[in-house]
């Protein structure tokens, strides 16, 4: 099996940093995608996608400190399925992204030279955080670790 995601959008929120028990970072950011089509009457249309991000690590410390409400960034990551129980006892759930690696696009406006910034950061491949499913990177048995 296959889980990989790979979107270039603008935040839409300020990145929110937070720790988690073992020290380790957790930041959460909105992430907002669109794409532009041209409609069977020839007008153009535009189709936009709100997404959740979830970055680890080393990784989480770098968006904090340098994104910002309408950076834009490239984010690679796998698709996620939270699973919650409202306050009425209904089940809920949606997808977010849990980010593998970061890039940072575009340029602020105290850089007038820059258009691009070649700051990329991975998060440790082997490296496992609180509430982060693991995954079987071996791939020895693809069926482990499925709860159904």
């Amino acid at each position: 099996m296959f889980n990989k995601v790979i979107l270039v959008g603008n935040l839409t929120r300020d990145v929110e940093l937070r720790y988690l028990p073992n020290q380790s970072a957790l930041a959460k950011l909105g992430l907002a995608t669109n794409r532009r089509y041209k409609k069977q009457d020839g007008s153009q249309g535009e189709e936009v996608c709100f997404i959740d991000v979830n970055l680890f690590g080393r990784t989480a410390e770098v968006a904090n400190q340098y994104l910002k409400k309408g950076s834009s960034v490239l984010i690679e990551g796998r698709l996620v399925l939270d699973t919650w129980m409202d306050n009425n006892g209904q089940k809920k759930s949606k997808h977010s992204i849990t980010a593998e690696s970061m890039q940072m696009l575009g340029g602020n406006s105290a850089k007038a030279d820059a258009n691009t910034s070649e700051v990329v950061v991975d998060n440790e491949p082997n490296a496992v955080y609180e509430g982060q499913p693991q995954v079987n990177q071996n791939n020895t048995d693809a069926g482990e670790g499925i709860p159904f």
